[in-house]
């Protein structure tokens, strides 16, 4: 890997910190008591009323939830839009828009005198992060070689945990401050990482495969030669002019993703960020303090806690990044899945042991807090090494060029459908199914890791031009994966694919 690479791909993945920042910051800002006076004064008498209050209710409101959750809505409409901004004008720009945008939400949101004025903040920040989301990990799996491609794309993993982690840091700073200035402030520091990628963006250079795809072929070959860092690049440029010839023959992209040879990828793209939203993570982590609170901490202890909370998903981010490329995409998400089953139990059972079905307010000791605690982190740091980077990973990786930006469309905008119908009902969720809505997820983190067992094939080291290899080797996806699309007559002998099994035609 050359520097030249390393560094782009880190500039690249300073895109995730405005996601990051914002997961980090709602869940703070609603159980700052100022901010709760001034746009849900309802909830704030409601958590106060510690006699005739259901703990697990405390903070039912669907106006608040939806202060959480309307940012997800928006990012899901707009991913279609930074499709075709991707595809037409290169991957940066679609970055640079993102970024701007966030900074003029986060300006707004910091200002709001009104929930109008709030909400419309949000949605800016939401538009902003679904260019990023749709544009960011595409750009670093076609940056990266392939033997890398997994560490240098879990990099904007690695990102949106740092923008937890500062968000965290910064409500436990904010939450001291009195009256409104706390929260403004928490709200309006979202425009520091929406800076941050929108400057990056602009020295950041465009894809070999961006390059082609918009017929600047020369250009194209000299900027792989650069990130190569060698000019023994002729055969990997010969593959990506190919599949952008394929590109440019498909008119009508988001009918023919339905074609049966795409089924594969498009399944892979719509069930992951379905599943990694319904692992319950982003409940956790929009809502932490105010789950530390409902759990009996103080509120500077459960600001603490969600401190806590995002340096273990930082630091286990780490793990993903040294071994993606190593164990392999299939180990690190079946090993996950099985340490966040045993965790939702557990904490499941120690919720329910204290607190039972009707919510009864009781303090927890210092141990049983530590216990529990010690047991979310569990779940948080094995969901940091494996459904977190991966969830962004494999949909990047998995798709050819002619549908590669509009896949990636989809898979944002499940995404993010999904994350807003989860901040929208969780806290509804929790008042109604009580503690067994940590079985709940527990239930869908044991299907999914069945899934992955049964239907992902390993992508670890394969080139992306070559994938195709991988689907047609499946003991499943394989028999919707016809002959022509391996481009084998494309390729001399000396070329054929490493991946090319019995399955493809001679």
């Amino acid at each position: 890997m050359t520097t030249f690479v390393f560094l782009t791909c880190l500039v690249a993945a300073t895109g995730g910190l405005i996601f990051g920042y914002d997961i980090g910051i709602s869940g703070g800002v609603t159980s700052m008591d100022g901010f709760l006076l001034k746009f849900f004064p309802s909830v704030y008498q409601q958590q106060k009323d510690v006699v005739d209050t259901n703990e697990y209710c405390k903070f039912n409101s669907d106006m608040l939830t939806l202060f959480t959750s309307s940012l997800y809505l928006a990012a899901m409409v707009s991913s279609f839009f930074a499709s075709t901004i991707t595809r037409v004008f290169g991957r940066k720009w679609s970055m640079f828009s993102g970024g701007i945008t966030f900074l003029a939400g986060a300006a707004l949101s910091g200002v709001a005198e009104s929930l109008q004025m709030l909400i419309s903040g949000r949605i800016l920040l939401g538009i902003g992060v679904g260019f990023a989301n749709q544009s960011v990990p595409l750009y670093l799996s076609e940056m990266a070689p392939a033997r890398l491609r997994g560490m240098l794309n879990i990099g904007f993993q690695l990102m949106i945990t740092i923008g937890i982690l500062v968000a965290n840091i910064i409500n436990y700073w904010t939450a001291q401050i009195e009256g409104d200035w706390g929260w403004r402030l928490s709200l309006v520091l979202a425009g520091v990482p929406g800076a941050i990628i929108a400057a990056s963006s602009l020295v950041l250079p465009d894809t070999p495969s961006s390059l082609i795809e918009r017929g600047r072929e020369e250009e194209a070959k000299a900027m792989l030669r650069k990130v190569r860092g060698t000019d023994e690049v002729e055969e990997e440029f010969q593959d990506l002019v190919i599949a952008s010839i394929d590109s440019k023959t498909m008119k009508r992209r988001w009918m023919n993703i339905l074609q049966p040879r795409y089924w594969p990828q498009l399944t892979v793209a719509v069930v992951i960020p379905f599943f990694q939203q319904v692992t319950g993570i982003n409940a956790i982590m929009f809502y932490a303090p105010v789950l530390f609170k409902i759990l009996g901490f103080g509120k500077q202890a459960a600001l603490m806690s969600s401190v806590i909370t995002g340096i273990v998903n930082m630091a286990a981010n780490t793990v993903s990044i040294v071994s993606v490329d190593k164990v392999g995409r299939r180990a690190l998400f079946l090993e996950g899945g099985l340490q966040m089953f045993i965790s939702h139990i557990v904490v499941g059972l120690l919720i329910g042991i204290k607190f039972g079905m009707i919510g009864a307010e009781t303090e927890l000791s210092r141990g049983y807090a530590t216990l529990v605690v010690f047991f979310i982190c569990l779940y948080v740091s094995a969901f940091a090494w494996s459904w977190g980077p991966l969830g962004w990973l494999v949909p990047s990786e998995i798709f050819p060029l002619e549908i590669r930006s509009s896949g990636l469309s989809i898979t944002v905008s499940v995404n993010m459908f999904c994350t807003f119908v989860v901040a929208q009902v969780f806290m509804n969720m929790l008042c109604h199914m009580k503690f067994s809505i940590f079985f709940f997820f527990a239930a869908w983190v044991l299907l999914m890791t069945t899934f992955i067992a049964l239907f992902l094939p390993e992508t670890k080291n394969v080139p992306i031009e070559e994938m195709v290899f991988v689907w047609k080797n499946h003991w499943f996806w394989g028999e919707f994966i016809p002959d022509e699309a391996l481009h084998v007559q494309n390729r001399t002998p000396a070329r054929a694919s490493p991946y090319l099994s019995i399955h493809a035609s001679p």
